[in-house]
């Protein structure tokens, strides 16, 4: 059954992207067919598992034996338990919503039967991914992830920019692929073994230094994955692809890879405070980041991408806090990929409408012409600032309590961002649908087709009642606690300060956001005379130009170097050598002139200089 999960939509790919142009009529509906199937399989085996004990509910199927090097050996199994569950179910509920909304966007692309193969390809290995049983069988799924976000991402190979993202998309996940490689082989050193219940059982038995060093490089592979600082530079440019990509990969999936690897690993983890405190620096520092940097964008998917780093790290700094957040980071992890990739799908629905107009200075006005989006989008945005009884609020709330609970300064950081998500989310609930229409000439403003807006409604249901499912029905608590462990209570006193402190500090940021750009007119035009903070967060808070100098620009002085060394000092004394010799041969050559007289006096002059030799010596 859980090989189904991997081999459904797996075959799909295969199809679509050998299959040629013959598939090019129905292939959409297979790729919806096999990620449909995939979730349907997987809502059986969930089903299966709430019939059954805490201990009994992990489910495992081997496949064959993969590597056998002396007494390394590595199982090509999968490993079905409470936590890569809730990632089966995500993976492929929102990827079969994403699939179906797919069908409206990209009805008239040339290209779809491309694009649906390459969407069933990443599907099946993100399940991969959260359902191998060992680390290097994961690396596996994280390297198929990379490669079908490549593909995604630089779709419109047309268009240079979205190549160039693909490429640094590509170039960056490969930086952050590195600690991976690296964690898994302190692994094999340290624990003889890759596999996920071998390294828990044998953590303790390693050094602090080797653990710190195993958790270090996980760090720097969820930094890559997930977008985290100093790797987040990628996930801004990736809004090149299309918008369903935005809300597959960089919403609900992909990005949370880096989430899922921390928990797994969490046996790693609680033995390791430094590497516990430098996941906790790298979620508030990327958190704080991501919504500074959503407070300027004009591009809506812009706007959403700053919002996902910093939603993102609310999670990898949840995870950081150790015990006591692995539960909320995966809670948090489930509500947003129901709002954020309802909140995708929404600004795809508006890019529809809108001649594929991505700035929001050029919107206004949407709420009356796109009644279903607006509602839609609506809901997601009351779930991601933290209303109550919303998704975010749930999930997100959870975060800051456990963070106050551990640290000061922790819990204001994430107090601070969810004021700073309030703000930049109603400012673009109010530039898209609030004030005067600022419509550019001959657009005119319609709502998507059927395929679009039923995903969305969708998952604006999940937005409105998802958190409390998951809190209530769910009890997404008890359910994970078996493999995370139990997350420590919290304190009456605690909820009753910090709830309206949140909603508080919420509803300043959004009472600000709403008077600044609903209240006052927005120009149609992005003014250029703006503050210091303003240009840096237009400028994604200089990422790129500090990888550039960072990075870049020492590569290239050292490539010049290397270059001028090689052609300078190796090939210029390989070459002068060469000639030195060429000249002193050509000069010998002349004595070589074939007249007898020549060597007779050549003989004669060697005769008397040994003669004056002997002479000498003589004397």
């Amino acid at each position: 059954m859980i090989s189904a999960l991997i081999g459904l939509p797996l075959f799909g790919a295969a199809v679509l992207l050998l299959g040629g142009r013959r598939t090019n009529t129905w292939g959409h509906y297979l790729a919806v067919a096999m990620s449909s199937s995939a979730f349907f399989v997987g809502v059986g085996a969930f089903i299966s598992m709430m019939g059954k004990s805490d201990k009994t509910r992990q489910i495992d199927q081997h496949l064959f034996n993969w590597l056998a090097v002396g007494t390394f050996h590595v199982p090509f199994e999968l490993h079905l338990d409470q936590l890569s569950m809730v990632f089966v179910l995500l993976i492929t509920g929102v990827g079969s919503l994403i699939h179906i909304y797919s069908i409206g966007y990209m009805a008239h692309d040339e290209n779809r039967r491309r694009f649906f193969g390459y969407l069933n390809l990443f599907v099946a290995a993100m399940l991969l991914l959260v359902l191998a049983n060992n680390y290097l069988l994961l690396y596996v799924g994280w390297e198929g992830v990379g490669l079908a976000s490549y593909l995604l991402i630089s779709f419109y190979q047309h268009k240079p920019s979205a190549a160039v993202a693909g490429k640094k998309a590509f170039v960056v996940n490969r930086v952050g692929d590195v600690g991976l490689s690296v964690a898994i082989m302190l692994m094999f050193v340290a624990f003889k073994s890759v596999t996920f219940s071998d390294v828990a059982q044998r953590a303790h038995t390693a050094s602090g230094h080797t653990l710190t060093l195993i958790g270090l490089a996980l760090l720097l592979a969820a930094c890559g994955k997930s977008a985290q600082f100093p790797l987040q530079s990628w996930l801004l440019d990736a809004m090149e692809g299309p918008t369903p990509v935005s809300a597959l990969i960089h919403a609900a999936t992909m990005v949370t890879a880096g989430v899922y690897l921390i928990t797994r690993a969490h046996a790693i983890f609680d033995l390791t405070a430094t590497a516990r405190t430098a996941v906790v620096v790298i979620g508030a520092i990327t958190l704080l980041l991501g919504a500074f940097i959503g407070t300027a964008k004009d591009d809506i998917k812009k706007g959403l991408a700053g919002s996902t780093m910093s939603q993102i790290g609310y999670m990898i700094l949840a995870a950081g806090l150790g015990p006591v957040g692995y539960v909320f980071a995966i809670f948090h992890l489930l509500t947003h990929g129901m709002f954020k990739a309802g909140l995708f799908l929404g600004a795809g629905s508006v890019m529809h409408g809108m001649d594929d107009d991505v700035n929001m200075r050029h919107y206004g006005a949407l709420r009356g012409a796109m009644k279903i989006t607006y509602l839609t989008f609506g809901l997601g945005f009351l779930a991601i600032i933290g209303i109550p009884p919303f998704a975010g609020f749930w999930s997100k709330d959870e975060i800051i309590h456990a963070a106050f609970s551990q640290n000061l300064v922790v819990g204001l950081a994430t107090l601070i961002g969810a004021g700073v998500t309030a703000f930049y989310m109603t400012r673009m609930m109010a530039m898209t649908f609030f004030g005067e229409a600022r419509w550019e000439k001959g657009v005119h403003p319609h709502e998507s087709p059927k395929s679009m807006t039923a995903p969305m409604i969708i998952l604006a249901v999940g937005s409105a009642f998802g958190g409390l499912a998951l809190k209530f029905l769910g009890n997404i608590e008890t359910w994970l606690e078996p493999v995370v462990g139990a997350a420590a209570p919290k304190s009456p006193a605690s909820n009753a300060v910090l709830i309206p402190v949140t909603l508080t500090v919420v509803l300043v940021g959004a009472g600000y956001g709403w008077l600044k750009y609903a209240k006052t007119p927005v120009p149609a035009v992005a003014p250029t005379n703006v503050s210091l903070l303003t240009r840096a967060a237009r400028a994604d808070a200089y990422g790129d130009a500090l990888n550039e100098a960072v990075f870049m620009r020492p590569g290239q002085y050292l490539t010049r170097a290397l270059f001028w060394f090689d052609s300078r000092a190796v090939d210029g004394t390989v070459g002068g050598l060469g000639a030195v010799i060429g000249g002193l041969s050509a000069r010998a050559r002349r004595t070589q002139n074939g007249l007898a007289r020549s060597y007779a006096l050549t003989m004669f002059g060697g005769a008397v200089l040994i003669a004056l030799v002997l002479l000498l010596v003589r004397l």
